[in-house]
């Protein structure tokens, strides 16, 4: 018998295994729109155009990133997923869009189908959350290219918006309100540096400063604000949004400001949670370095006029947000802190 395809490393039977395994995951993600099932060449989706008679199609993509590497360390895979879902979604959230599908790229060293549909659940867990539905993907089982144990995993999400009700800024103006939402922890940015300042802890440690594991608190997935975010849009014109990723504040916020405009924050209008003290403190980073590489506990942020704040906290609070106000649009540019 000659050389298989499993004697170099690739096994079609566990793939198609994991298939099988992660099908009611995907379905429990399906909404109106979805058009046939999984295991097509290409995912079928039909806009709803009497909802969204002059749409804009809003994409976005991203990864999880070395996030990855502490997963492996815990061997816990199945928020990962979220994390996937949630820095795409919560991309094209800021621009008024509502999530309509995801599709998700998985690449493993090995393909053991219990961790992929493990990966895959979460995945669909973050689908969920975010209303859209899981519509495609692809498994790839890369021997000699990832080790065994090792995997990546990224994804990109397709939402609409009508053309009318697009954000991009435009509408800021000097005296709007910044309203900051809370993040579950670090999301999944930063952590390059986070696992130097940690290199020397195992991921098993319980510090006094945290309520979990170190190792936990590190892989608490990040949060989707797509369900809390919506009923606003539906109620009130937003003149701009901001997903605090990679870049944290000072990057992010500068990307949806008009000409002229800059922003000054109140770094004690909200409280920072235990996480982040614990990195600057251990590593030793100082503040402006924080500030511009994590979120410091704000995963997102709307920015509304005066007369909107009032009417937009509320509808937050309604769909379980606990909106702050942190700081106001001012004249010059950039981000300011006070």
């Amino acid at each position: 018998m000659g050389v298989t395809y499993k004697d170099a490393g690739v096994d079609i039977e566990a793939g198609n295994e994991a298939v099988e395994r992660i099908k009611p995951a995907v379905a429990s993600t399906w909404r109106n729109g979805v058009i046939g099932g999984l295991g097509g060449f290409g995912g079928l989706f039909g806009l709803d155009l009497h909802k969204y008679p002059d749409p804009v199609l809003v994409s976005g993509t991203d990864g999880v990133g070395t996030k990855l590497r502490l997963a492996f360390q815990m061997n816990k895979h199945h928020t990962i997923g979220q994390d996937a879902v949630a820095m795409c979604v919560n991309d094209i959230l800021v621009q008024g869009a509502e999530p309509l599908f995801f599709l998700d790229y998985l690449a493993v060293g090995k393909l053991v189908p219990e961790k992929v549909a493990s990966i895959v659940e979460g995945v669909a867990e973050g689908c969920r959350q975010a209303g859209c539905a899981l519509i495609g993907g692809e498994t790839a089982e890369m021997p000699g290219f990832y080790q065994e144990e090792e995997y990546d995993i990224a994804g990109f999400a397709v939402g609409v918006v009508n053309r009318d009700r697009l954000i991009d800024g435009s509408g800021i103006r000097e005296g709007d309100i910044v309203l900051g939402l809370a993040s579950s922890g670090l999301h999944s940015n930063g952590f390059s540096l986070v696992r130097k300042i940690f290199a020397n802890y195992s991921l098993e440690d319980r510090l006094p400063e945290l309520d979990n594991l170190l190792g936990e608190e590190l892989l608490t997935p990040t949060r989707i604000y797509v369900k809390q975010i919506l009923p606003v849009l539906e109620m009130m014109a937003v003149p701009g949004m901001v997903h605090i990723t990679g870049g944290g504040l000072t990057e992010n916020i500068p990307r949806i400001l008009p000409q002229g405009l800059g922003v000054e924050i109140t770094l004690s209008s909200w409280q920072v949670p235990p996480i982040f003290h614990l990195i600057q403190q251990t590593g030793q980073v100082e503040q402006a370095e924080m500030l511009r590489t994590l979120n410091m506990g704000i995963g997102f942020i709307l920015i509304v006029h005066p007369e909107d704040e009032e009417q937009a906290a509320n509808i937050l609070i309604a769909n379980g947000e606990n909106p702050v106000r942190i700081g106001r649009v001012v004249p010059g540019q950039g981000v300011r802190y006070v």
